[in-house]
């Protein structure tokens, strides 16, 4: 008996890995005084919807305490990188702090900036997703997304 040659298999595409889940932050402008501080903070992210959004950036200290905590009501399909500002932020003019962002699924990881009011906020490689991860959990939460 003759085997029969299995048919051609038909693979269903792999999608490809999706390195950039990630939210980014790309600028930090900072105005106003000591302890009172309005933070203008520009992000770039791969929102696709609800589904996957940032929803969120925040001010935190070094040492991974919550300062400040910007919530987005809604994903940015359309409008990247974008622009949100927040205040009053409860810094001092030379307290360090790092302002980074957070994505509704896939949580912290993007760049992050370092500094302070005084010197301003530059990319920082050194803040990695390992630094204050239980903050994911920490009050205020976004209640919904509007879009």
């Amino acid at each position: 008996m003759v085997a029969s040659p299995e048919p051609p298999r038909s693979e269903e595409p792999q999608p490809e890995p999706d390195d950039a889940v990630t939210a980014d932050v790309t600028a930090v402008r900072v105005s106003g005084a000591p302890g009172a501080y309005t933070f203008s903070v520009t992000l770039s992210s791969p929102d696709t919807g609800c589904d996957r959004y940032a929803d969120w950036w925040e001010v935190i200290t070094p040492d991974g305490e919550l300062v400040y905590r910007r919530i987005l009501a809604h994903s940015h399909v359309n409008e990247q990188p974008f622009t949100r500002s927040g205040g009053p932020v409860e810094l001092q003019e030379t307290t360090p702090a790092i302002v980074r962002a957070h994505m509704n699924n896939a949580g912290y990881g993007g760049v992050a900036f370092s500094g302070s009011p005084a010197s301003g906020f530059a990319a920082d490689p050194s803040v990695t997703p390992a630094l204050a991860p239980q903050l994911a959990d920490a009050a205020p939460q976004p209640n919904s997304c509007a879009f």
